[in-house]
């Protein structure tokens, strides 16, 4: 079998940490400031960085990637180019059916002029013609403009008028998308008679939440049953306007993020779609007041600062608003997290759709710390409280003597081991000269080789004391551990004579069974 070797690089799979590596990740936090919970943020903060294995990034890091991401987004995209398409979808309307009258008028004129349709048909087309050439051309210069005049405007050309009625319904189903949630029908594809329910139900929206603004307590049941299909899931008056709130945030998020002139262009244009049907535009206005006294502005809606100039229409600039919106809250989430159970808040899946599947991996890493840890035995829930039990505490007190004892010096006695040689330990196989104090294991054998190299061959062999050689010994050492505890009010109040009772247990009980010749003061 043969294996190959290389530099570690962060790519290679190595298995995960053990419950043994992550106490030791947080085992000197713990011992410096006596607080599990307080060591658990660091670390999710922070994130693991073992000497081997795979490392975990922390919250930090995964902040720092999804602030990457929304910001690619940004230097992605132009945003003004969304109003630019609707210009051009208006141009191609009004350019089809152009060519589409004047196909139909060369048409009848030929058919006229070979007798097969009737001269009065084709002199009535030339009416209608030209009567629609100066309603074209009549046609205001900024899109909000031609979109009122289009509604009015009656379309020689099918192919035109499908078109204006796509383009439309698209502007339509984008201005009203915070209310078509719960639809089952494309946004696409709106009819009248959703257009009156939607009117309706605003209507009665509108109602419930005057009647909330003026502190009285509205039937929430009651609309919810006679309009629930608009916003599924919503089980509360609270639940509805936190829906409808993110919804409308998408649409001032695209109106702030443009320049005053584009938002001013889109602001005119969302007024003209519902010529038709003023009460509904005045249902919207009227719920767009509400909401604002309602909601946090913060809720409604920010800008952000593109700079790119890759284009994109109307239905994209959306759902780019709604990402971004998904990105802010995500970030507000990983901020706000305190404890590993907040994090059972983030959907792994979200992370991976904003960020990328090794974001969610490592989120998943990082809500797995606490089950890894009370599997183990080192966690024990106490309601919703975490806390250390006796196995990890004598954990981390063997830890905490192991450095220190991995620095002491020499000495005579003691059970620790230690790489130097000394006395008091088991007899080793190397000698040296014997020096005052050192226990008297004679090696005889050298000791004579050593009078006969001074003195020469004869006899009889006369021993000095430089002759003498001894053989070394283990060295072991031994050492002193005080438990030094506050005793202010503050230790009482704050909960932590309880651990520090545990701890002083632990190591009471470590350098008994382990260390005997070791001894352990308490003081107070």
């Amino acid at each position: 079998m043969r294996s190959r070797y290389s530099r570690w690089d962060g790519s290679q799979d190595l298995p995960d940490l053990d419950a043994d590596d992550l106490l030791d990740e947080v085992a000197d936090d713990i011992l410096s400031h006596g607080d599990f919970q307080s060591a658990l943020r660091r670390l999710l903060q922070q994130g693991l960085r073992p000497p081997e294995g795979r490392p975990t990034p922390g919250l930090r890091d995964l902040l720092e990637r999804l602030r990457r991401k929304r910001q690619e987004r940004l230097d992605r995209y132009d945003l003004g180019s969304s109003l630019e398409d609707i210009k051009q979808k208006l141009e191609d309307v009004v350019r089809t059916e152009r060519e589409g009258m004047e196909r139909r008028l060369a048409e009848a004129r030929e058919g006229a002029r070979q007798g097969r349709v009737p001269d009065t048909l084709a002199q009535q087309l030339e009416q209608v013609t030209a009567r629609n050439r100066q309603a074209l051309d009549a046609l205001p210069p900024d899109p909000a403009g031609r979109l009122r005049d289009l509604q009015q405007y009656d379309f020689v050309d099918p192919e035109a008028r499908r078109k204006f009625e796509e383009l439309l319904a698209s502007l339509r189903a984008q201005m009203l998308r915070p209310f078509l949630q719960g639809l089952q029908q494309s946004l696409r594809s709106l009819t009248p008679d959703d257009l009156r329910r939607m009117r309706e139900m605003l209507q009665d929206l509108n109602r419930l939440l005057r009647e909330r603004a003026e502190g009285g307590e509205p039937d929430f049941d009651a609309f919810r049953e006679q309009w629930g299909d608009f916003f599924p899931g919503a089980e509360s008056l609270d639940d509805l306007l936190e829906q409808i709130g993110r919804q409308t945030a998408q649409m001032q998020s695209l109106l702030q993020s443009l320049s005053p002139e584009q938002r001013g262009e889109l602001d005119a244009m969302m007024r003209a779609l519902f010529l038709r049907d003023e009460r509904l535009e005045a249902a919207m206005s009227q719920l767009a007041m509400s909401l604002a006294e309602l909601l946090d502005p913060d809720e409604l809606g920010q800008r952000y600062p593109f700079r790119g100039d890759e284009e994109v229409t109307l239905e994209e600039a959306m759902r780019l608003m709604d990402e971004l919106a998904q990105m802010d809250r995500l970030e507000q989430a990983l901020r706000g997290v305190r404890r590993v159970e907040d994090l059972e808040g983030i959907r792994p899946e979200d992370m991976e759709r904003l960020v990328g599947p090794e974001a969610r991996q490592d989120l998943e890493r990082l809500q797995e710390l606490t089950r890894t840890l009370e599997e183990a035995g080192y966690l024990e829930r106490h309601g919703d409280e975490l806390a250390l039990t006796a196995r990890a505490i004598r954990k981390l007190a063997d830890k905490a003597l192991r450095d220190v004892f991995d620095r002491l010096k020499r000495d005579r006695f003691g059970g620790h081991p230690t790489e130097r040689r000394g006395a008091g330990g088991d007899q080793t196989d190397e000698t040296r000269a014997y020096e005052f104090g050192d226990p008297f294991l004679l090696d005889m054998k050298q000791t004579l080789l050593n009078a006969v190299e001074r003195q020469g061959p004869g006899t009889p062999v006369r021993l000095a004391p430089g002759d003498f050689e001894v053989f070394r010994t283990e060295n072991r050492s031994q050492a002193a551990t005080v438990v030094m505890l506050d005793m202010s009010r503050s230790m009482l109040n704050n909960g932590y004579f309880l651990p520090a009772k545990k701890v002083a247990l632990a190591l009471s009980a470590l350098i008994r069974s382990q260390f005997p010749r070791d001894a352990l003061y308490v003081v107070g």
